[in-house]
C-alpha cells in the first residue's frame, strides 16, 4: 500500500510539471517539463532525505558530541531490533525533531538543539521513540517525498506568478493570450492547495501510531504526552522558522496554527494525543 502511495505521488509530479511546462512554453515546454520531472522524480526517491537535512542545516553527530541523543537513538534501536539511523541536530533553539529517510536501512533522525535543552532525558526519549516509530512504519519515505513535492508545486506557483508579472500569457492570438493568462493565473492560485492537499494527504492517523508504538516501545507514554505539551506550547510562542512544506515531517506542527488553520494542520490536535497517551498509560 504504501509503495502505491509513493508512485501516486511521483505520477501527480510529473503531471503537473508537464502540465505547467505545456501552459508556460507550449509543446516544446511540456517537453522539457517532462523531462525534468523524470529527473526530479529519481532525486526525490533517492536523495529527498538529503534535501530536507541540507534545508534545515542538520550536521551529522556522534555520541560523543551529544551522548544523550545519540544513546537513545541507540538504545531504541536495539529494542525495536532495527538497523541504528544516522543522527543529526538541527541548528535552532526552537524544540522539534524529525525523521527520514527511504528505508529502515537508509534512515536519519534529527533534533534541534533546543530540544535537547528543553526536554527532560525521559521526554526526550519518548520522541526518539515516536520517531523510530515512523521508520519502522515505513512512514518517513512517503512523508519526505511528500515535503520535497509540496516544495517543487510552491515552486511552480511562483513560476506561474512570475510569468503573469512579465507578461508570459501574451501571444499575438488574443483569445489565446487571454486564455493563457487566466490558466496561469488559475495555476499562481491553485498550486499552493495543491500543495497543502499533497501533504494532507499523508493521513494525521500516520501520527497517532507513532504516539501509540513510540510509547509501547521506550515504556514512557507519559514522557511522550508531556513532550509533546512543551514542543507545542513552545511552538506557539516561538513559531520554528520551518518550510511550509516540511511541516508535517515534525513530531509537533512547527508554524504556529490557529482558527481555520487548524482545519487544515498537517497534524492532529496536540490536546487529542495527549488524551490518547494518558488513556494509554493508564493501560500499560
Amino acid at each position: 500500500m504504501k509503495t502505491l502511495k509513493t508512485a501516486f505521488l511521483l505520477t501527480v509530479l510529473t503531471l503537473l510539471f508537464v502540465g505547467i511546462g505545456k501552459l508556460l512554453g507550449g509543446n516544446q515546454g511540456m517537453v522539457m517539463a517532462f523531462f525534468f520531472a523524470l529527473a526530479m522524480n529519481f532525486f526525490t526517491y533517492w536523495f529527498s532525505d538529503k534535501i530536507v537535512l541540507a534545508m534545515y542545516r542538520a550536521r551529522p553527530v556522534h555520541e560523543g558530541e551529544a551522548p544523550e541523543l545519540v544513546g537513545a537513538v541507540r538504545h531504541l534501536a536495539q529494542l525495536a531490533n532495527m538497523p541504528m539511523p544516522k543522527v543529526y541536530i538541527i541548528p535552532t533553539q526552537v524544540p522539534n525533531a524529525f525523521a527520514t529517510g527511504r528505508s529502515p536501512k537508509h534512515a536519519a533522525v534529527a533534533a534541534t538543539e533546543g530540544i535537547l535543552k528543553a526536554l527532560s532525558q525521559d521526554e526526550l526519549i519518548g520522541v526518539i521513540a515516536h520517531e523510530l516509530s515512523h521508520v519502522r512504519n515505513r512512514d518517513v519515505l512517503i512523508s519526505t517525498i511528500a515535503a520535497v513535492m509540496a516544495g517543487a508545486i510552491y515552486m511552480l506557483a511562483d513560476m506561474a506568478r512570475w510569468s503573469l508579472m512579465w507578461g508570459g500569457g501574451r501571444s499575438r492570438d488574443r483569445n489565446a493570450g487571454a486564455l493563457n493568462l487566466v490558466l496561469m493565473m488559475v495555476v499562481a492560485i491553485i498550486a499552493p492547495i495543491a500543495a497543502m492537499l499533497v501533504q494532507l494527504a499523508i493521513s494525521r492517523s500516520r501520527e497517532y501510531q507513532a504516539d501509540e508504538s513510540g510509547a509501547r516501545l521506550c515504556r514512557k507514554p507519559l514522557a511522550l504526552a508531556e513532550a509533546l505539551r512543551k514542543i507545542h506550547g513552545m511552538a506557539q510562542r516561538q513559531p520554528m522558522e520551518a518550510n511550509p512544506a516540511t511541516a508535517h515531517l515534525f513530531i509537533v506542527n512547527p508554524l504556529r496554527a490557529q482558527g481555520l488553520a487548524n482545519l487544515f494542520s498537517t497534524h492532529p490536535p496536540v490536546e487529542r494525543r495527549i488524551e490518547i497517551l494518558e488513556a494509554l498509560a493508564r493501560r500499560l
